[in-house]
């Protein structure tokens, strides 16, 4: 018997862990893969000496998040890298646009389109640096954001508070059209909004590839030394040190449920008892359609979950390289991270294809040069490299099909640094099937839990509802990325399922209990009930 017990130890699972810890509660996390991590792994797929990240590499977001700041992950070994520069996206026509650390190594990147956009993008930076303290609580605490949302409001003004949020709904094409005049700066906001499924003319777009692009030119995009799996490593090493238990190769089948309450969970076959809560990092639909009974959920609930919206597959190409990339942009050189194969015209085709069931003929593609950004990932004068794209949900990959997908991105490639395909020494290619079968969490190949579009943002994450943590069942919380504030290593949905399940069992626990079920009771159209 614990006090909880948290089921899945990505990123989310292991910070709700380490939150719950902080707080006195003994913890047991379950993962059913033979290690810990969920998207945040590191191994020798294709040659030995040559370290690759499974699942995500670049790290901004963990870098500037509040709630893995406060685990101080230094203490237990975590270590940033950074490549010389952020990120390049090389054009068609080999010209190439460079985001920098260095604000006026961008503007003078953005200026060679355009020249007054070097202006621009200061202008936008230093909006952002304003704000960037307030605007990161906003996003990534409990909703609603009240105290961060205040203290921007108080220093924006109500007029450009209503602006600002005007911004947040644009499509990231819109945006880049009304900010910046010339194709550089524009396709720096599309290529990082295509990070997320949304492409260049769906609403919600901006605010994500600006968010991303800024925190580009704040903290860079870093690494951790060794792998991304020396940030899992932090992790479970502090929650061991306060007492907590990380168990894999345990497959949880069930979340126990009594009179209304979540009591346990069964993991090959055995019953344990949680005293005071269970809190699911794995995507809403497989919480409430594998691991609970149908007949404990109400029926609107499970007809939103048929209209659950998850986010493209991805397929994913990972390269041993006896050298850098021989790339012909200098710019492409320098960066972490390279966005290549379109230009605006070819982003919008690209995403026109995925939304119709089409394979892209000449996709968006997304390379990380993981040697340049941290030299202990591969031998000394070599490189080790992935890419990776979306394709429909709807498709089939085998073997055969996975193999002549990356044999023609890797022309792309060959197109933009003669000699690359010389280079290569080892190759993986990773379809939907086998991301899903490495980590069950990516299902079919999606990255992010689900849509990053505004119908399933907030209030509307995973499901209509409170845009929290807490769910119809009393003690059960979802701290996966299906929940607010979505996608992205930066740990907040675990930690604030973690800070629900506290506040649930706090002095004020008789109060937020009931209100919170009393709540879910009415948003389903069930009848009240008391204690």
């Amino acid at each position: 018997m614990v006090d909880a017990i948290v089921v899945g130890s990505g990123p989310n699972g292991l910070v709700a862990a380490n939150v719950l810890a902080d707080a006195g509660w003994s913890v047991l996390v379950l993962e059913a893969t033979e290690e810990p991590g969920g998207a945040v792994r590191t191994a020798e797929l294709t040659v030995p000496g040559f370290k690759h990240d499974l699942y995500s590499a670049f790290h901004p977001l963990a870098a500037a998040s509040p709630v893995l700041t406060e685990l101080g992950l230094a203490d237990y070994g975590l270590r940033w890298r950074q490549a010389p520069e952020v990120s390049a996206h090389v054009f068609p026509n080999d010209r190439a646009v460079l985001l920098s650390r260095d604000v006026e190594r961008t503007a003078a990147s953005v200026a060679e389109f355009a020249p007054g956009d070097a202006a621009a993008w200061r202008n936008e930076f230093a909006r952002y640096q304003s704000v960037k303290d307030e605007l990161l609580e906003a996003l990534l605490r409990p909703f609603p954001p009240v105290r961060a949302g205040l203290g921007m409001l108080k220093k924006l003004g109500i007029g450009a508070a209503l602006r600002a949020t005007r911004t947040a709904t644009l499509p990231a094409l819109r945006y880049g059209q009304e900010r910046f005049a010339g194709e550089g700066a524009r396709m720096l906001i599309l290529g990082n909004a295509l990070h997320t499924d949304l492409g260049p003319t769906k609403a919600g777009g901006a605010i994500f590839g600006w968010l991303l692009a800024m925190l580009g030119q704040d903290v860079g995009f870093p690494v951790p030394l060794g792998g991304a799996g020396a940030l899992t490593d932090a992790m479970v090493k502090r929650l061991q040190a306060r007492g907590g238990q990380v168990e894999c190769g345990r497959l949880v089948t069930k979340v126990l449920v009594a009179q209304g309450k979540a009591v346990g969970v069964v993991a090959d076959g055995e019953p344990l008892r949680a005293e005071r809560a269970v809190l699911a990092d794995v995507p809403a639909p497989a919480l409430y359609r594998s691991l609970l009974d149908h007949g404990v959920l109400p029926a609107s609930l499970v007809g939103d979950l048929d209209r659950f919206h998850w986010d493209d597959a991805t397929i994913k190409v990972d390269w041993a390289l006896s050298a850098p990339i021989p790339w012909r942009a200098a710019e492409a050189s320098a960066a972490g991270t390279v966005h290549l194969g379109v230009d605006t015209a070819g982003a919008v085709q690209f995403d026109a294809d995925l939304a119709t069931g089409r394979v892209p003929g000449e996709p968006f593609l997304l390379l990380g040069q993981m040697t340049t950004a941290d030299p202990s990932r591969s031998p000394a004068g070599t490189e080790s490299a992935w890419l990776y794209s979306h394709v429909p949900r709807d498709g089939s990959w085998p073997v055969e099909r996975l193999a002549e997908w990356a044999d023609r991105v890797e022309r792309t490639v060959e197109r933009h640094a003669p000699g690359f395909r010389d280079l290569v020494l080892g190759r993986v290619v990773s379809g939907p099937g086998d991301l899903e079968r490495g980590n069950p969490s990516l299902v079919g190949g999606a990255i992010n839990a689900g849509t990053a579009g505004i119908h399933q943002q907030l209030v509307f994450r995973p499901t209509p509802g409170l845009g929290r943590a807490d769910t119809v069942i009393e003690r059960l919380f979802l701290a996966s990325a299906s929940a607010h504030p979505g996608g992205g290593v930066h740990g907040s949905a675990g930690a604030n399922a973690a800070r629900a399940a506290l506040a649930a069992n706090s002095w004020y626990g008789p109060a937020y209990r009931p209100a919170m079920r009393g709540t879910h009771r009415a948003l389903h159209g069930l009848p009240a009930i008391t204690d």
